[in-house]
């Protein structure tokens, strides 16, 4: 049994085990639900100071963010500004650069343009004059014949030749004759040069086409027979063959001294070989010095092969020349075709430069930037709210 006092009135009573823990169980329960609504009532109040407090330093954040996102926006929008004032000074110095640069290449074309017309000009003159030359040539031969063109050429040059024999050939040896002999002598009157001329024509109706080598044997045949130095066939046959109309032909890998020529060179061909064969008339002089001494001819060999050198060097020379001016000609105006497709290639590219100046936007200098693409959007947008 167990004795219990109550606590209002002070009395004791008797109670068993069974009703002692009965009763000590309500007591348990009854303190632990009120210790429970106590400590619950703790936790709501604690819960509600946090909140309130969690709620008030979220407002304080909140507002604190939304000064530093102003801060930013205004900050953002006044760099815009500057970015769309630099774009546009950055526009309006390109477009000067450019528009200058244009200038600069307007005044420079303007002088190529001025130069490359004189070039072209004087090309065609030239063109032209060797085309008239060659029609009046080719006019003139159907005209006359070969054999006056050539006396008439060599009549205009005679004082240049005060001792030279320039004939027709009219004596017939072994039944065949040149057309023309050419001889010149030193004032001693030393023969220093001798030359056989073959003139050959042909008109272009002529049924039957002759070439050049159908004639070269028989002029070295006469040349030998008539004891001249150098034969030369004056020509007007195969007019479209580009060797012939090159200048001046050696024939000497063929035969001995020959050479075929167009009309056109006629003179400057006696020119070149007289002035040629005038330095030998001092080895002549010593061969003949030689030949009375009976003295060895050695040396006057050696003088007479270094002459046939700078003979045939001279001869290539003039070949050369004649040649290089025609080259000239043809890479000068090649020259002028390939400044003006450049000229238009430049234009070209300026107007493609200005086109790509003109499409310059702000979309496209953020492409591929998304931060300061959003960045804009959002100021685009906060502008279109205001």
């Amino acid at each position: 049994m167990k004795e219990l006092k109550c606590p209002q009135c002070g009395c004791t009573f008797s109670v068993d085990e069974a009703d002692y823990a009965l009763l000590l169980n309500q007591v348990k329960n009854s303190e632990f639900e009120s210790e429970l609504a106590h400590r619950l009532h703790e936790i709501e109040q604690n819960r509600q100071a946090q909140q309130q407090a969690e709620q008030a330093r979220l407002a304080a954040e909140q507002k604190a963010a939304q000064a530093q996102m102003q801060i930013q926006l205004q900050s953002l929008q006044a760099q815009l500004q500057q970015a769309e004032q630099n774009k546009q000074l950055a526009v309006a110095q390109v477009r000067q650069q450019a528009t200058e640069a244009y200038m600069r290449k307007e005044q420079e074309l303007a002088s190529v343009r001025t130069q490359m017309d004189a070039q072209l000009k004087s090309a065609q003159e030239q063109i032209a004059y060797y085309k008239d030359l060659k029609l009046r040539l080719s006019t003139k031969m159907v005209g006359e014949t070969l054999e006056q063109h050539c006396a008439t050429e060599f009549a205009r040059i005679r004082p240049l030749f005060p001792n030279a024999y320039f004939e027709k050939d009219n004596e017939v040896v072994e039944g065949t004759k040149g057309d023309f002999v050419f001889r010149d002598s030193s004032e001693d009157g030393v023969e220093y040069i001798s030359i056989m001329f073959e003139m050959k024509n042909e008109n272009d109706e002529t049924a039957t086409k002759h070439k050049n080598e159908d004639f070269l044997a028989k002029l070295d045949a006469d040349r030998k027979k008539k004891n001249c130095e150098y034969a030369v066939l004056v020509s007007m046959l195969e007019p479209e063959s580009e060797l012939y109309n090159g200048g001046i032909v050696d024939m000497t890998h063929r035969y001995e001294k020959m050479y075929v020529i167009r009309p056109q060179f006629f003179v400057p061909l006696i020119t070149l070989l007289c002035q040629t064969s005038r330095k030998t008339v001092e080895a002549k002089r010593e061969l003949a010095l030689i030949k009375r001494q009976q003295i060895d001819v050695t040396n006057f060999e050696e003088k007479l092969a270094a002459f046939k050198d700078g003979f045939t060097r001279n001869v290539r020379l003039a070949n050369d020349r004649f040649s290089d001016a025609i080259d000239e000609i043809d890479k000068t105006i090649a020259h002028l075709t390939k400044v003006r497709e450049n000229l238009i290639k430049s234009g070209d590219n300026l107007n493609a430069a200005d086109k790509k100046l003109q499409e310059v936007t702000v979309k496209r200098l953020t492409y591929g930037n998304p931060t300061m693409k959003a960045k804009f959007d959002e100021a685009q947008q906060h502008e279109d709210k205001e």
